[in-house]
């Protein structure tokens, strides 16, 4: 008798899971399998392929992507088009980690994108993270994020002949000042004791290496150079210069 009831039990798990399996259910999933479905939604993004981003995205979800769109499924579909005559491209997804707690399953990932425009190439990082939710034994996303990797411009020329012009104290508040000078060809800013350089996007328009932001240098009426601007996010800071 416990031989037989043991089998009945077996039998009626097979059952079960092969009903499981018939109805597209998924019963457990990992990280390689998420991976594997992330990177068939980007591999669609070229050709403009809806059809995964229907099935592996919940109706009810909410996504962000780098621009900080906000969109519901029905948005997020429409955006789904293929890239036009000239373009071309690939979505690569690297650096995956996860964390799968019963129903829920949350997946970070890096995405390295190559891009092909009319000849000329194109790269970008960008940084996503996934929630997973299993619901009537399906697993869908009900929420993403993706974020852009901040990387430095490109570094232009700078004349070093402005260089006099640029250099002096600038005040933002009583007791708080930055200072910028010029050594050996390259040109400096200096507050409480940290020193850093300038690189020149263009003659006037400066950045500091994984700094965020531009620093420009403002000139008066009269032609000479009176304000450093910090400018983050299209929003101005202005340390006035002052004068000996």
């Amino acid at each position: 008798m416990h031989k037989k009831y043991s089998a009945a039990l077996l039998l009626s798990g097979f059952i079960a899971s092969s009903l499981a399996l018939g109805a597209g259910t998924d019963a457990t999933t990992t990280q390689e399998e998420l991976v594997r479905r992330t990177q068939e939604l980007f591999d669609a993004v070229v050709p403009g392929n809806q059809e995964p981003w229907k099935k592996y995205y919940a109706d009810d979800c909410l996504f962000a992507d780098e621009k900080g769109r906000q969109m519901d499924k029905t948005k997020l579909l429409a955006d789904i088009s293929p890239m036009p005559k000239g373009y071309s491209g690939a979505i690569k997804v690297v650096n995956p980690a996860s964390r799968i707690i019963g129903d829920t399953a949350i997946l970070s990932y890096d995405c390295d994108e190559t891009e092909t425009v009319f000849g000329q190439h194109l790269t970008a990082r960008y940084h996503g993270t996934d929630t997973w939710l299993r619901r009537n034994g399906t697993w869908q996303i009900v929420a993403s994020q993706t974020m852009r990797y901040y990387e430095d411009p490109a570094i232009g020329r700078s004349d070093p002949a402005k260089f006099p012009e640029f250099s002096g104290v600038y005040e933002l508040a009583e007791g708080q000042t930055r200072k910028v000078f010029a050594e050996s060809g390259g040109l400096f800013v200096e507050r409480k004791g940290k020193r850093e350089q300038l690189f020149p996007e263009s003659s006037d328009i400066f950045f500091r290496k994984g700094v965020e932001g531009r620093i420009l240098f403002r000139t008066g009426n009269d032609g000479k150079v009176d304000a450093l601007i910090d400018r983050r996010n299209n929003e101005d800071i202005i340390w006035q210069k002052e004068t000996s």
